[in-house]
């Protein structure tokens, strides 16, 4: 790219918070299958080889579990488990024995894969990046060459890649990578889950990053998404105050959610697995609203056994003592096949067996889980909830909460992420206790987007009033459905005639400082988020009072355009926040 006498900007979509300027470390490209392979003389002796090449990669990938923490460990087990896949391996056979060479016949084999994950969507999709990672580290072993991805880290940089492999992002030094750009990947992808846990800067769908020289020098913003190259001294000077500012409003305070005239939003975190939950559990978070129990299946040829589920619940439940801990059953189906559950190839696997509808068909799934939390609980004395993903219907609803409740699980609630479950929140919320809204789910599916497409961004944007209004429409059914005073959970709110049925949001948007406050406008009493970006919550939170934060909600809800929206809670907020969250 070319110098101007302004800095050239890029901008892309912003997945992690925060801002830094460093050189640019550009990631190996992955080695080209030759065009001109001959075909193996020996198939059975090149089937061979190809398989230890591939054994090679998740033996590089094990290792990188003990090198990994959080989400990292799960999908570098995942992704080693691909490797190991002998449906992968007898698909290489095939083709060797039709005359492709060993490295195009595995390159063959795992773009077939690839696009099977790509045409089923959901966790397939997300998928095919890890796949095409196993492929190209395969393929330049087996033709002698240094294995594509990241370069060691000799001083502090910031990462520019086409996309980042998860066996990549999931070891990353936070001391030495100061952020992370790619060209590719969505607002939910890999890099962005994975960045957000590390708590560095990260922008995806940055179109024009590859171009960038290895070495030059850049400004990122993980926020705004705004990528700016060579930037000039008075340019750095700006930018340098202004981090300085920001780090000065980050160090003010710590403990429990509270805004500024003293009432409480509960800020909890997201985990997925015990390493991830000894981490957090260390720090001040007041709980977990969010704990992804699939990850504990991802990796696996057979489910988990009672045993083996109740040490790694009890071992989440230790980690936060007293402190309430929010799981969710198994979340998974069609776009999130376990091998142990396959329910053979579905037209639209995105709308269908997933989540509890999986449940209900597999029934000794969700039982042997259920009583596994239940002891869990038992030994540990933990403070747990339970809630059910997908649920669409005040039947599944009330079928989930029966199950929950005959093996001893008092408090029991319910995912919003489908738009039935929010329009009809009041008959959906009548059986259960709680409810927590999943902003992913449910954006992609009101707007008919897959969350996963970095071009479909301005659709998938939570500032979406579609998005507002069905949130809306979840917090007033729950003031309708009362529970008792007694019976009030930790993050209630005023209702007519008793306590109003808690809803959280454990959806990424929560993790965004000025959304946060106006998902308080809209009466959500809790807000989980990967661990990182509580601190900025918990800043914005302190700034404003709860009726400051309806203001917003309601000025958002009248916009007609997501941009417009986030501009009209923008102009209530705080200076401070203005500031805290201003462009590069």
């Amino acid at each position: 790219m070319t110098k101007s006498a302004l800095p050239a900007e890029i901008l892309g979509l912003g997945v992690s918070a925060g801002s830094v300027i460093g050189r640019v470390v550009r990631v190996n490209p992955p080695v080209p299958v030759p065009s001109d392979e001959p075909g193996a003389v020996d198939p059975l002796a090149a089937t061979e080889a190809v398989g230890r090449a591939l054994e090679s990669v998740a033996t590089d990938l094990d290792r990188r579990v003990s090198l990994a923490s959080g989400d990292g460990v799960a999908i570098l087990q995942a992704t080693a488990m691909m490797a190991r896949d002998p449906a992968l391996l007898k698909s290489v056979e095939v083709k060797l024995g039709l005359g492709s060479g060993p490295a195009t016949a595995l390159d063959a084999a795992i773009r077939e894969f690839v696009e099977m994950f790509t045409a089923t969507g959901g966790y397939l999709a997300e998928r095919a990046t890890d796949l095409l990672d196993v492929r190209d580290r395969a393929v330049a072993r087996l033709l002698g060459l240094p294995d594509p991805g990241l370069p060691p880290l000799n001083a502090p940089a910031i990462i520019v890649a086409l996309d980042l492999a998860p066996s990549d992002t999931a070891i990353l030094n936070s001391a030495l990578a100061l952020a992370l750009v790619t060209e590719a990947g969505g607002p939910t992808s890999h890099t962005a889950i994975l960045a957000a846990q590390l708590g560095i800067p990260a922008i995806v769908h940055a179109i024009g990053v590859l171009q960038i020289e290895p070495g030059t020098e850049i400004a990122i913003d993980g926020t705004s998404g705004l990528v700016v190259i060579a930037p000039d001294a008075t340019f750095r000077a700006q930018f340098q105050a202004r981090a300085r500012r920001r780090e000065v409003l980050m160090r003010q305070g710590g403990g429990p959610g509270r805004l500024a005239d003293g009432s409480t939003v509960s800020l909890y975190a997201n985990v997925g697995t015990v390493a991830d939950a000894e981490h957090a559990g260390a720090s001040d978070v007041e709980g977990v609203g969010l704990f992804r129990t699939e990850f504990m299946f991802l990796d696996r040829t057979t489910a988990p056994t009672f045993d083996e589920q109740v040490l790694s619940y009890s071992a989440v439940f230790e980690a936060f003592g007293s402190r309430p801990v929010t799981v969710r059953t198994l979340d998974a189906g069609a776009d999130k096949p376990m091998l142990f559950a396959e329910q053979g190839k579905e037209a639209n696997p995105a709308l269908g067996l997933r989540g509890i509808r999986l449940l209900q068909h597999r029934p000794d799934l969700l039982q042997t889980q259920l009583k596994a939390i239940a002891m869990a609980v038992e030994t540990t004395g933990a403070r747990a909830r339970v809630m059910a993903p997908m649920v669409a219907t005040s039947e599944e609803a009330a079928w989930f909460a029966d199950l929950a409740r005959t093996v001893g699980l008092t408090t029991v609630g319910v995912m919003i992420e489908v738009p039935s479950a929010a329009l009809r929140a009041r008959h959906v919320l009548a059986p259960v206790d709680f409810a927590s809204i999943g902003t992913n789910d449910l954006t992609q599916y009101v707007m008919a987007a897959d969350r996963m497409s970095g071009g479909l961004a301005a659709l998938l944007n939570p500032w979406q009033p579609a998005i507002l209004d069905l949130i809306a429409a979840t917090t007033a059914a729950a003031a309708q459905s009362v529970e008792s005073p007694s019976s009030a959970g930790p993050d209630t709110l005023p209702g007519v005639g008793g306590t109003a049925k808690p809803v959280g949001v454990c959806g990424e948007a929560a993790g965004d400082p000025l959304y946060a406050l106006v998902l308080v406008g809209l009466h959500i009493s809790s807000l989980s988020m990967a661990l990182p970006k509580i601190p900025a919550v918990r800043l914005a939170l302190s700034l404003h009072d709860r009726g400051t934060c309806v203001a917003m909600a309601e000025a958002a809800r009248v916009s007609t355009t997501a941009a417009d929206a986030h501009k009209a809670a923008q102009r209530l907020a705080h200076p401070d926040l203005r500031s805290l969250l201003a462009k590069l």
